[in-house]
């Protein structure tokens, strides 16, 4: 008898230089022993030196890819990513509330981690009203807390403070992940905030390295992964932590500028 395999889905847009969106996130879930499924919701032309153009899919595509793939198969975790729209982000909330699909791990998509906003006002009022309450766990980036909190984020008890506040707009689990743009930082400390009320910390020492395309994306994947194998929010986070850390660690020589972190480096020890 065949085994039946776990299976992760990105809901995501497809970046064609391989380094994030969903070809990051497919990566991660190859790397973590763990089927990848891909519903795609807009296509970027880009590489390592810039983006230069993207297309939005429609959403009668969107939507068929959601009914035919929960026809078939039993999802067992997914991620969300770049959504580009009010249209699309109400069409995906709309979907995850109809479908069983697992664990929800919600990368916001909001903010580059350059401080760059990529959502309308429209678009955003949705992601908070219609996305983030469906969070098993809500990954943003330092920017993106930022916006999300209304905090300054100065001090470890402001990021804190800025957590149950998210938890209160309704995210089971909060994922602050530590700013990295400083050159003179020795470490990047992640702070977690479970759905008991516990704080949990993450260290790693800072890597000062242009190769760190797809960060976040993978890291989002490696807990959505870890989720579908049915292990815990902080097991699946110190995971998801490792990985990273070991993929920006040894980089590789792909494209001429901001490259994509080293999925091959971390990819041992699954299980």
């Amino acid at each position: 008898m065949m085994k039946k395999e776990l299976i992760a889905l990105t809901i995501a847009g497809n970046d064609s230089d391989g380094s994030a969106g969903m070809t990051a996130d497919l990566h991660s879930f190859y790397a973590r022993g763990i089927y990848g499924m891909g519903l795609l919701t807009a296509a970027v032309a880009g590489n390592t030196t810039g983006i230069y153009a993207q297309e939005v899919m429609p959403l009668a595509f969107i939507q068929k890819q959601f009914d035919v793939l929960n026809d078939d198969f039993q999802i067992n975790a997914l991620k969300t990513g770049m959504l580009a729209n009010k249209a699309v982000i109400n069409c995906v909330a709309s979907n995850l509330r109809k479908y069983q699909m697992g664990k929800i791990v919600l990368d916001p998509v909001i903010m580059t981690k350059h401080g760059n906003t990529l959502l309308d006002d429209d678009a955003y009022q949705a992601f908070l009203t219609e996305l983030l309450p469906l969070a098993d766990i809500i990954t943003p980036n330092f920017y993106e807390q930022q916006k999300l909190t209304g905090l300054k984020l100065a001090n470890q008890a402001e990021i804190k403070q800025g957590a149950l506040k998210l938890q209160k707009m309704g995210a089971k689990n909060v994922l602050m992940k530590g700013r990295h743009d400083n050159s003179e930082q020795s470490t990047v400390t992640d702070i977690l905030l479970t759905a008991d009320g516990q704080f949990h910390e993450f260290s790693k020492p800072y890597i000062n390295t242009d190769r760190i395309n797809g960060t976040g994306d993978t890291l989002s994947a490696v807990i959505a992964a870890e989720l579908a194998k049915g292990k815990s929010i902080l097991a699946s986070v110190a995971t998801a932590k490792d990985f990273t850390y070991e993929a920006i660690a040894h980089p590789i020589a792909v494209g001429s500028k901001y490259g994509p972190i080293n999925h091959f480096a971390a990819q041992q020890d699954v299980k």
